[in-house]
């Protein structure tokens, strides 16, 4: 099998293709019934960006209004690097003529950039016959985790893959590292275009409500679209619940999606059924909720859980993913019904799974075992050894995180629990309260530290998360320790065998962004050195080289 690559830099590359065909952009003028300032006579295009500082020669320049300059006033930039091109509003077409090119005119660049690019790259879904199916998941939590199981899914049936998540996209045995959650709509379009020509064959997108808010997959109609929860979150970018979960439901409308899986798991997901204008199948792992697919736990280990899942005319499959927790079957068991939707029968996905088990040690020839192969960087991932407390990682942010991750870790430990947590700054302050009681109910020992400040004061932020955690459990055992480097010792010198901490927060990311600069920093690294400092061997952890440059 070929060896992964993986491309990594401080600012991660844009994946293009490689062999763009040219578009006239008088044609796309004509397409889009766009007023044109300037002559595009034989003017021809191979790429879009909204960054001047990414321009490559060829490409149409996408000049939108920012929260502090207008992007066309970048204009000469992009004309510098090869641009031919600029598309923007009215207050950008002084900058873009300064710099000596034609100018496309819109109302809303913003808003036309995913029609644009989607016409650019020829990757829209009326006019494309051989792009790959399109599988997208939103929610509060899982997105990762159900997107990165999907393609795992998707491998073991033996198709070349594309991912696009938080953490990396992939196209076959490519990798990069992620700016954002979902890529801004000119990059996904270019993605799409490289997956092509990669010849993939299914991709698993992580679609955020930012991304939808923000125009980033307009464009696309995925083949099939999820749904996995909706809870406290984000509320820095919406007013309330109710705008948050507005922002979701365009997915699963027409322009965006075929058909729908949704979780029933919070009262959420009946509000996705019933607004939906497209077809759906619903999903649950309570047994008091009518759903048309079912999860039943079958057995909890250390090392993954076991689960089957049952749905109409009988159907039925038992399987194993290698992940802790009841919501991380409940994740994998909505990735197969995604498959189901995307006219994948169970019974192949059944034989797939069965294929290639080595990593139980339980399997043999005459028994053998069904499981879902995958790892997900930085979603409760154990970097200790054998002998000492078990040490896991995890990206989790959210109060509803918090409560599923530390009751995954609490099953597999039988001594006691320590919660490692900072808060993001310059985040939704909202919800640091709650994760604090949250944290501290859930776990024996609380070490409150740093995350990643931005722009605030990070000790004001540790004494919200302390006086909240205080107030809510006054004997809890808690300390207050900065930076998290000191953090993490600290956690690890207070335990021992069979004792267990979890450091929610940084999960894959590799770096702390502190006044708005990015040092490098690896929570998962830190946690091994800290080991090895007590004499704890950790163990070796995947040579994957994961990166990870955003969140939204």
């Amino acid at each position: 099998m070929r060896k992964k690559e993986h491309l990594s830099a401080r600012i991660p590359p844009v994946l293009r293709p490689e062999h763009p065909t040219p578009r006239a952009v008088a044609e796309l003028a004509n397409a889009f019934g766009l007023r044109v300032v300037g002559s595009v006579d034989a003017v021809e295009t191979t790429g879009v960006t909204l960054s001047a500082s990414e321009v490559q020669p060829g490409d149409l320049f996408v000049g939108v209004h920012g929260a502090n300059r207008h992007g066309a006033e970048f204009s000469a930039e992009a004309a510098e690097r090869g641009a031919v091109a600029v598309l923007t509003d009215a207050a950008g077409v002084p900058h873009a003529q300064a710099a000596g090119l034609p100018v496309l005119v819109v109302d809303d660049p913003r808003a036309a950039l995913g029609d644009v690019a989607a016409w650019v790259y020829r990757t829209h879904a009326e006019g494309a016959t051989d792009l790959p199916q399109l599988f997208a998941v939103t929610g509060t939590n899982g997105k990762t985790s159900t997107s990165y199981i999907l393609e795992g899914i998707l491998k073991q049936l033996g198709l070349v893959t594309g991912l696009s998540s938080t953490a990396e996209r992939h196209i076959g045995t490519l990798s990069v590292t992620s700016r954002l959650t979902t890529p801004e709509a000119s990059e996904m379009h270019a993605l799409l275009a490289r997956m092509r020509e990669s010849e993939v064959r299914a991709v698993a997108v992580e679609v955020s409500a930012q991304a939808l808010s923000r125009h980033r997959v307009d464009g696309i109609v995925f083949d099939v679209a999820a749904f996995t929860n909706l809870s406290h979150d984000h509320l820095d970018d919406y007013a309330d619940m109710e705008e948050y979960y507005q922002a979701k439901l365009p997915l699963f409308q027409p322009e965006h999606a075929r058909r729908g899986v949704v979780s029933l798991d919070t009262d959420w997901g009946h509000r996705v059924v019933q607004d939906s204008r497209i077809p759906v199948t619903t999903i649950t792992v309570h047994s008091d909720v009518e759903a048309e697919w079912h999860v039943d736990i079958v057995e909890a280990h250390a090392a993954y859980t076991e689960f089957r899942l049952t749905g109409p005319e009988g159907r039925e499959l038992t399987t194993r993913v290698p992940l802790i927790g009841w919501h991380m079957a409940a994740n994998a068991a909505l990735a197969i019904v995604m498959l189901v939707e995307g006219g994948f029968e169970l019974g192949a996905i059944a034989q797939a799974l069965q294929s290639n088990h080595r990593q139980y040690a339980d399997q043999t020839a005459e028994h053998p075992v069904s499981a879902i192969e995958c790892y997900l960087p930085g979603r409760t991932e154990r970097v200790s050894g054998d002998t000492g407390p078990s040490v896991y990682v995890d990206f989790g942010h959210s109060p509803d995180a918090f409560e599923n991750t530390l009751a995954a870790v609490r099953q597999f430990t039988s001594g006691r629990v320590l919660m490692l947590f900072g808060a993001d700054g310059d985040r939704d302050k909202t919800k640091r309260a709650d994760m604090a009681r949250i944290a501290a109910a859930g776990s024996d020992i609380l070490v409150v530290t740093d995350h990643h400040p931005r722009f605030e004061d990070a000790a004001s932020i540790r004494k919200t998360l302390v006086d909240a955690a205080r107030e809510a459990f006054p004997d809890h055992e808690l300390y207050e320790v900065s930076p998290p480097e000191a953090a993490i010792r600290k956690a690890v010198s207070l335990l021992g065998d069979g004792d267990s901490i979890l450091w929610a927060g940084p999960g894959h990311q590799d770096y702390r962004d502190i006044q708005g600069v990015r040092t490098p920093y690896s929570a998962r690294d830190e946690a091994r050195q800290a080991l090895r400092e007590a004499g704890w061997e950790p163990n070796a952890g995947p040579a994957d080289g994961t990166r990870a440059e955003g969140t939204r």
